[in-house]
């Protein structure tokens, strides 16, 4: 058996017919076609309608297999039944109208799709894009123009459109002088021109005029002798061409070269089935029109289909338009192309229609699917920091790599930002200024007591122990600098040794003042000698000793493991560029000795705060050590819980405050008598006590 129109692809089965051939393409192809269609305009939500037969349930049954792992999904399936099909059919056009898929995929025939389509047209359903079948996307009466509202815009695969040479002139040769003999013909000659052709003069209710016989079939037209449509006509063409070819193959066989037993040839008086078979199985031709035309393994021809749209014309009636083609050699090679720009779209819309269960993930997000929905339906979630997604539809995103960072809208990776404490912005010019003025502040102190040297204040106070003190406090304001800027091996090193000796240097001069002023006190009880202990030679190698330990642990840090500059990097947008103090051990002990000597100094002068003395120098030092103390306590948990450049901002304020309260809590009250109370600054002043 040749067929000409049965597609249904379970016909292709060589167990069940190994004799069938046919001239149509199976069902397969256009499966296939389908899916290809569905990816291109990128619909992954559609809906599916089959009709209750074996052409509609191995029809889905195929697309259904070509859509897996394409991430178009099904948003419903509904059956057409055959038999009391009134009620389902209101059922099925509800869910068609009521689902977000704005695809209607279909594969049934056209009975069963005109009684769904007339009821989807009464019910106003026109936001759909329906895909019809070769079963139907040619019928003229779904394609009648009261359903072109709901139906325009249609989108199928027809077979391919044939040219059979001589048809029409076949169809249209027969004149009137040889319809004599055939009463079908005579009615079909009356029928066409609305004359008659009988001689008899019998009266008639609706009397015709006689046939003159000049009248032609080529004069009018009608679909008999229409042969521009010739799709289903054009298979039976090639059907018949098909068996003439092997008829023809095996009368042409040669004895001594032919198929069989001893290269033998068939009887032709005596043909058997198998023998024809045999012939059928190896025909291969080209028809006028070009197309080769063969049979596979399992007795299908090459699938060719046009890409019907369905246009309004001129005067409101569908035009069947060629938009594109499908064709395919076999199952692993296709070609598959559409003018998009003639396409018109179905639902009343001038441009493609999107039927997605969810929107495209935008660039800069994932998708992470939706519980218990198909894979089409899911949620854009955006990439986390330091993550990025550049095209749509990402289904992860991506780290950025080592030293680079994703932008605000995560599309990219940009090289991340670094990080210090510099001159150019805000937070450092503020430092920087508080710095710099404070060196100048202790230098205008210090110039004070160099001009007023020689009167009874400053001498009282050992102007000589006081220009040290004044000296370190400037390297302490100093030293703050270096912890401004970007970091480099030498400001590394630099910044923690200037910090750790001028501050040790500091204290120690306010320890030997403390301590001065309490000998001093003892000293002035009967039977004191103990001054001649704490002269101003021991208060030199006093403070020399302190300065030169520290000196030695700073030493010892840098050759053993000095600060270096490190770059941090982590979870953040930023790399933070400081120095890494290198050993922690070095940095506690620099740290610790400072709040050793700062320890006994506040325990000093506290003890000494309430000895006598008209200008209360150890009640100054205890509020300055106070400060001092209070500052650095401070600054450990401040310095352990800032981020990044604030973690240096923070030790330069901690060195600030700190010097700032010891330059105004010492130096303040003599600087207020030298220049705003000189009637103070007298001998018999300094000399006088206080009751204690």
């Amino acid at each position: 058996m040749v067929s000409y129109f049965a597609s249904c692809a379970c016909l292709g089965d060589r167990r069940k017919y190994p004799s069938f051939f046919r001239t149509v393409p199976s069902d397969a192809f256009q499966a296939r076609a389908m899916a290809r269609l569905l990816r291109l305009f990128g619909w992954t939500w559609v809906g599916v309608v089959a009709g209750d037969d074996d052409y509609g349930k191995f029809g889905i049954q195929l697309l259904l297999e070509e859509l897996q792992n394409s991430e178009v999904c099904v948003a419903f399936s509904e059956t057409i039944p055959k038999v009391n099909a009134a009620t389902k059919i209101l059922r099925i056009v509800d869910t068609v109208r009521r689902s977000t898929a704005k695809v209607i995929v279909t594969f049934a025939i056209a009975p069963d799709m005109y009684a769904l389509l007339r009821e989807a047209v009464r019910q106003n359903v026109t936001d759909k894009q329906w895909i019809a079948t070769e079963a139907w996307i040619t019928s003229s009466v779904i394609s009648s123009p009261q359903n072109l509202a709901s139906l325009g815009g249609t989108i199928g695969f027809a077979l391919r459109k044939g040219d059979i040479r001589g048809l029409r002139s076949f169809l249209t040769r027969f004149r009137p002088e040889v319809l004599t003999s055939d009463p079908l013909q005579q009615e079909f000659w009356e029928m066409m021109f609305g004359c008659s052709l009988r001689n008899d003069s019998t009266p008639s209710p609706s009397p015709r005029p006689r046939c003159t016989g000049s009248e032609s079939m080529d004069d009018i037209e009608t679909l008999y002798a229409d042969v521009s449509q010739l799709r289903a006509t054009y298979n039976v063409y090639k059907a018949v061409y098909a068996i003439a070819h092997a008829i023809h193959d095996m009368l042409s066989c040669q004895p001594g070269d032919g198929p069989f037993e001893k290269r033998g040839c068939p009887d032709v008086t005596n043909l058997q089935p198998w023998q024809i078979l045999h012939y059928l199985r190896a025909v291969n031709f080209t028809t006028p029109v070009g197309e080769a035309t063969h049979f596979d393994e399992n007795g299908n021809p090459p699938a060719s289909y046009d890409i019907i749209n369905w246009h309004v014309g001129a005067k409101g009636t569908v035009q069947f338009v060629k938009v594109g083609q499908f064709d395919s050699a076999d199952r692993s090679h296709s070609k598959f192309n559409i003018d998009v720009k003639r396409v018109v779209w179905g639902g009343d819309q001038n441009k493609m229609p999107v039927s997605v269960c969810s929107a495209p993930c935008p660039p800069g997000t994932r998708k992470a699917r939706q519980k218990g929905k198909p894979i089409c339906c899911f949620d854009c979630l955006p990439c986390a920091e330091g993550e990025i997604s550049n095209t749509t539809g990402s289904t992860e995103c991506q780290k950025c790599q080592d030293r680079f960072w994703s932008n605000a809208a995560r599309t990219t990776c940009i090289p991340k930002e670094v990080e210090f404490l510099s001159f150019q912005e805000t937070m450092g010019i503020i430092l920087a200024t508080l710095s710099v003025s404070g060196a100048a502040l202790t230098a205008t102190v210090l110039a004070t007591f160099f001009c007023f040297r020689n009167t009874p204040l400053v001498r009282a106070n050992n102007a000589e122990l006081s220009f040290l003190l004044l000296l370190s406090l400037s390297l302490c304001f100093l030293c703050a600098l270096a912890f401004i800027g970007r970091p480099a091996p030498w400001s590394c090193m630099l910044r923690h040794t200037l910090f750790g000796i001028s501050f040790v240097l500091c204290i120690s001069c306010v320890l030997s003042k403390t301590v001065v002023v309490l000998v001093a006190f003892r000293a002035s009880l009967p039977g004191g000698d103990i001054m001649r202990y704490f002269g101003p030679v021991q208060q030199r190698v006093g403070i020399s000793l302190c300065t030169c330990i520290q000196v030695l642990i700073c030493a010892l840090w840098l050759v053993l493991a000095p600060p270096v500059p490190s770059e941090i990097q982590g979870r953040s947008p930023r790399i933070v560029l400081e120095c890494d103090v290198g050993s922690v051990a070095g940095f506690a002990c620099v740290l610790g000795y400072i709040g050793l000597l700062a320890a006994v100094c506040f325990l000093l002068a506290f003890l000494a705060r309430r000895l006598p003395d008209n200008f209360n120098e150890a009640k100054f030092i205890t509020f300055s050590m106070l400060i001092f103390c209070a500052v650095w306590i401070a600054f450990v948990p401040a310095y352990v819980s800032s981020p990044g450049k604030y973690t240096v901002a923070v030790e330069i304020f901690a060195i600030l405050a700190s010097s700032y309260g010891l330059l105004l809590c010492i130096f303040a009250p003599k600087c207020y008598i030298i220049l705003l109370r000189p009637d103070k600054n007298t001998k018999k002043n300094m000399m006088a006590k206080q009751k204690p």
